[in-house]
């Protein structure tokens, strides 16, 4: 009983190395939507699409340089579950907003 919290599991724990990447990288893709947004230089359709892209460039940097997920063998049990997470959320908002849409059309029409 004594040994029940001695077993220790190997993760996939980062570096010190993989972590300042993820950071600097993180830092990068804020400065410029950052900047794009203070500056209005380009056209209002390229800025949004610009930090549109930043985001989701942000997202795959933070899932691979601070959570670890990768295609490793280890990993296979998160990524599924963080796809089928995303599944359902992306399903949840996008019916709630097609709902939401078609009840101010009908409403509209009257």
């Amino acid at each position: 009983m004594a040994n029940a919290h001695d077993t220790h599991h190997e993760g996939n724990h980062g570096s010190v190395k993989s972590y300042m990447i993820g950071f600097i990288l993180s830092i990068i893709l804020t400065a410029i939507p950052f900047g794009l947004a203070m500056s209005p230089s380009l056209p209002k359709n390229l800025t949004v699409l610009i930090i549109v892209a930043m985001a989701v460039i942000q997202v795959v940097v933070h899932l691979v340089y601070f959570l670890h997920m990768d295609r490793s063998k280890e990993q296979r049990s998160n990524v599924s579950t963080f796809l089928f997470t995303t599944l359902v959320i992306a399903l949840l908002v996008g019916l709630s907003l097609w709902i939401m849409f078609s009840i101010h059309f009908e409403m509209m029409a009257k």
